[in-house]
């Protein structure tokens, strides 16, 4: 069998060359590099809840995707939990509440004395976050032992759209916003204060954590 002859030869292995940067054209830096954001959520009212509720919020960026996930533990059993991160519309830094902040001191920071420290109530973390539908949505509901994992994957364009269209024009923002996690079975005072017709059961804060950039 004859050889090809070199110019062939040459402008085949030169083909081919090319051919693996086109191949791989869809695998870049900017695609594969991610950015993290963590909360670490420390109790809030646990003398009212009797339980020290703790956890995690991860938010991880990779290109057009984020991924929302929270794990807390010593949470009220068998309860839906609403969870959300909360902050301002100026963009202003966002913080947990400290115990100060209970101003009609009953013994309880309610949602509304959150506020000046936490901001407003921002992006849900449910069935469908991009949705912004915080009273409606599908929130997790806490194990017998009190622990519930959640996990959400959402497009960053939509999500950050329908941020922007809810509050203004506001930036997403992460590393200035707060997460917290609500909900008590128990009874409370008159004194404590929630959102319009929503039992202040279903808003007591019970956990907070700062979310910080991590890598």
């Amino acid at each position: 069998m004859k050889r090809p002859p070199f110019p062939t030869l040459a402008l085949a292995a030169i083909a081919c060359l090319f051919a693996v940067p086109a191949a791989a054209q869809g695998s870049t830096p900017e695609r594969d590099s991610k950015t993290v954001y963590v909360a670490h959520l420390h109790p809030i009212n646990a003398k009212v809840t009797g339980l020290k509720t703790t956890g995690e919020a991860r938010f991880t960026v990779k290109g057009d995707s984020l991924t929302i996930s929270v794990k807390v533990k010593d949470a009220a059993p068998g309860l839906v939990h609403w969870q959300h991160f909360h902050g301002f519309k100026d963009n202003r830094d966002a913080a947990c509440a400290a115990p100060s902040a209970d101003k009609n001191r009953d013994g309880i920071v309610d949602l509304i004395e959150t506020e000046p420290a936490s901001g407003t109530t921002m992006v849900p973390f449910i069935d469908d976050p991009v949705s912004m539908n915080v009273a409606e949505g599908t929130y997790p509901k806490a194990s017998a032992d009190g622990t519930y994992e959640y996990q959400q994957t959402v497009s960053l364009e939509a999500l950050t759209a329908a941020f922007s269209k809810a509050f203004d024009g506001a930036k997403l923002d992460l590393d200035r916003r707060v997460v917290l996690i609500h909900g008590t079975p128990n009874t409370l005072p008159k004194s404590v204060q929630s959102l319009g017709p929503i039992p202040a059961q279903v808003t007591l804060p019970i956990a907070c954590g700062t979310i910080e950039r991590s890598k």
